[in-house]
């Protein structure tokens, strides 16, 4: 590493600059609201990613001179939630030899698998370095392994070349036209007449049960709106015998320091709220389909809440990308089309990193002919 370099490791977000940092990630090709300062600090003050919860954070930076070049987070870890690259197999495997698994490393933004820079640099060979001293940091405070989770094309270049094995997944985005769609039946006019017949469908089903639905941005979401919210969120884990991953907290701190980078639907039949679906915006016009939550059950809300609403709204404001998480085959039938996600592991076990890298080899593999199939099943019309 070069001598001009001096790297720091930081225990609390209150020890990173928040300008600093934020200005970094600007710098960035994604610099997506999830790496901003006080998102990452939302998690650690609000109680839901801190040691006790089984995330215990450690800022890394980079300065050379009075500048901030490079910067990460990692989470020392004892358990695999909350990642949605799941590696529990893994862990199994250890077990079995008798070996720990935990405490690993994990490069990641909690509970959100949204694919963006992880690895904040201004040039290549400060994000080498960085990435240099992520490694040490391991091997020195006793990590089985560390796990750089949804990353950007230059986090996925600099991990290759330091020896970090490849590992892909695959999610679901809807892309806007070029130029963009005018409204929503144009861009229902890109698609099969089987698909559009099956969305069309879908919507009149919630219309013809009563439900509307009304939207607020930033500031304009009340505290009355983000308590419903709340319990829609918490209702929507509860149901399925989990405790939320995020406090109401957290979402108060996101209404009090980053405002503009949320948007509201609410779903109302009879003058009452019965849903709601929280997306949210970056500068760069994506927005990114997070949380959802119902209090009554009513057949396709789901798809309207956290599809067709989102889309149309997309559309009119002429925002070019929709991503709509993790998982889900179904929303290609809702024009999100797959997308491979990529993230970057090393193990200190040399065994076990051969053994995890022939099953990665494997599973490369199987990506890649689950992604050309999917191809063959596109949902837009024949390009003629």
């Amino acid at each position: 590493m070069s001598e001009d370099y001096v790297i720091q490791v930081k225990n609390s977000p209150l020890d990173v600059n928040p300008t600093e940092w934020d200005a970094l990630l600007l710098t960035q090709s994604n610099p997506s609201p999830f790496m901003r300062h006080a998102y990452l600090a939302a998690l650690h003050h609000s109680g839901s990613a801190v040691p006790t919860t089984g995330w215990t954070p450690h800022f890394v930076t980079v300065h050379q001179g009075n500048q901030l070049v490079a910067a990460s987070v990692l989470y020392e870890k004892n358990h695999s939630y909350g990642e949605y690259v799941f590696d529990w197999a893994w862990a199994n495997a250890y077990a079995q030899h008798g070996l720990l698994y935990y405490p690993k490393a994990v490069g990641a933004v909690p509970f959100t698998p949204v694919p963006g820079s992880r690895l904040l640099a201004r040039t290549p060979e400060a994000r080498a370095t960085l990435v240099q001293a992520l490694l040490h940091w391991c091997e020195q405070s006793g990590m089985s392994s560390l796990h750089l989770l949804f990353l950007n094309d230059a986090d996925v270049s600099v991990c290759e070349q330091a020896g970090l094995m490849l590992r892909h997944t695959v999610q679901f985005h809807w892309q806007n036209a070029n130029p963009g769609y005018t409204d929503f039946d144009t861009f229902l006019q890109s698609l099969s007449q089987e698909k559009r017949k099956k969305i069309r469908q879908e919507r009149r089903k919630v219309a013809d049960a009563g439900v509307s639905f009304r939207c607020a941005k930033g500031s304009d979401i009340t505290t009355a709106d983000w308590d419903l919210f709340y319990r829609c969120y918490a209702r929507t884990y509860l149901e399925h015998g989990n405790a939320p991953y995020l406090s109401r907290d957290f979402f108060q701190r996101m209404a009090d320091t980053m405002p503009e980078h949320w948007l509201l639907f609410t779903a109302e039949r009879d003058g009452m709220p019965i849903a709601t679906s929280l997306i949210a915006l970056d500068a760069s016009k994506v927005a990114y389909g997070r949380y959802w939550g119902a209090l009554e059950r009513v057949d396709c809300l789901h798809f309207e809440a956290c599809y067709y609403q989102p889309l149309q709204w997309c559309i009119a404001h002429g925002y070019d990308r929709f991503e709509g998480g993790a998982q889900g085959e179904h929303k290609m039938a809702r024009a999100l089309m797959p997308v491979k996600t990529t993230s970057a592991h090393w193990l200190a076990h040399p065994a076990f990193a051969d053994a995890v890298a022939r099953f990665l080899e494997r599973e490369g593999q199987g990506i890649g002919n689950y992604l050309e199939e999917l191809e063959q099943r596109s949902p837009f019309k024949p390009k003629e």
